[in-house]
């Protein structure tokens, strides 16, 4: 097997692997009153197996977050991680108020004595000492209030509870308030070959930050297993009772005007011998230098897809113009 690709992890000089995992849909179901926030039922040891098998594929950074699966995401990392915690860098999250034994997301708090009880809370399930990128998880959540958020996070580094921290937001102000800490090392963003962020972008290459990437394969669009047929139900995010911020689904079925920007773009996605998930992770690569891509995954088959985009490595620079010139941007 090659190397895998590596990048940096912002300002912190941590290396990983080139595409993480995203360990959302491996927390299994979780809810707010009935509207589901997970991706439905999950066998544990097969996302352990699957995680052991991004290890084995060159893949060292798994993202999560605290209230996945309301605490269950993390709780499995552990047991995929004992014995291996030198081998990975782990990535979670912190803003939500949940309850683990019902499985619900019962409000949030950004409040400094809140974000300490949480950090602690989150090394316990992942049963280790130190978190190596802990993020805020509170998108829209106000600039100016951030600064106390990003000085109780930096308390944390000089207490050797993380080793750096970011925030997964959407919006440009926030991110340029934490780039401004000085162990701030990425921003999340919500982005894909679909739906850029040029803004956050910009914001991650002048601040020497990762820029990672949720949603990397648009909830599932970009990987080609969903056709205007298919209907999503259950205790799944993307079912016809999903939030009201899912737009690439929407009442269980793929949203068409989504569908019809993947099909304009399939061919060059698809080229070179990629499948049309590895073809939009390469035009997340070719985007930037800061992207991290971080896809979800369930099973063993979607782990070593994804970790496979690393044989081929970015689109090329024409690949690039064509696909900004089809979807006229």
């Amino acid at each position: 097997m090659t190397a895998p690709m590596m990048r940096i992890l912002g300002r912190s000089g941590i290396k990983v692997s080139a595409v993480g995992m995203g360990c959302w849909a491996i927390g299994g179901p979780f809810f707010s009153g009935d509207t589901p926030l997970g991706w439905g039922e999950v066998d544990d040891d097969e996302s352990i197996r699957a995680i052991h098998a991004a290890l084995d594929h060159g893949v060292n950074f798994f993202d999560t977050a605290d209230v996945y699966g309301a605490g269950h995401s993390e709780r499995v990392l552990a047991r995929a991680f004992a014995g291996k915690r030198d081998r990975v860098v782990i990535a979670t999250k912190f803003g939500s108020v949940f309850d683990e034994t019902t499985r619900q997301s019962t409000g949030a708090s950004a409040e400094p004595d809140f974000i300490r009880r949480a950090c602690e809370a989150s090394l316990r399930r992942l049963n280790t000492d130190v978190i190596d990128l802990y993020q805020f998880h509170l998108n829209g959540y106000d600039a100016e209030l951030s600064i106390a958020v990003r000085d109780t996070l930096e308390a944390l580094v000089a207490e050797g509870k993380i080793r750096a921290y970011g925030w997964s937001t959407d919006f440009e102000a926030g991110a340029r308030v934490f780039a401004e800490g000085p162990n701030c090392a990425a921003i999340q963003s919500q982005m894909n070959v679909l739906d850029d962020a040029p803004q956050i972008v910009a914001v991650c290459e002048q601040s020497g930050l990762a820029n990672i990437n949720r949603g990397p394969l648009a909830m599932g669009l970009l990987t080609g297993k969903y056709t205007p047929e298919t209907r999503i139900s259950g205790a799944d995010v993307r079912s016809e009772k999903s939030p009201d911020w899912m737009k690439y689904f929407r009442d269980g079925r793929p949203n068409p005007e989504w569908m019809g920007r993947r099909q304009a773009i399939q061919d060059i996605l698809t080229s070179g011998g990629r499948n049309l998930a590895q073809g939009a992770i390469a035009w997340l690569w070719g985007r930037s230098e800061t992207t991290l891509p971080i896809p979800g995954f369930r099973t063993v088959a979607q782990v070593e897809e994804n970790a496979g985009a690393m044989q081929f490595g970015p689109l090329t620079r024409d690949q690039m113009r064509a696909i900004d010139s089809i979807l006229e941007r």
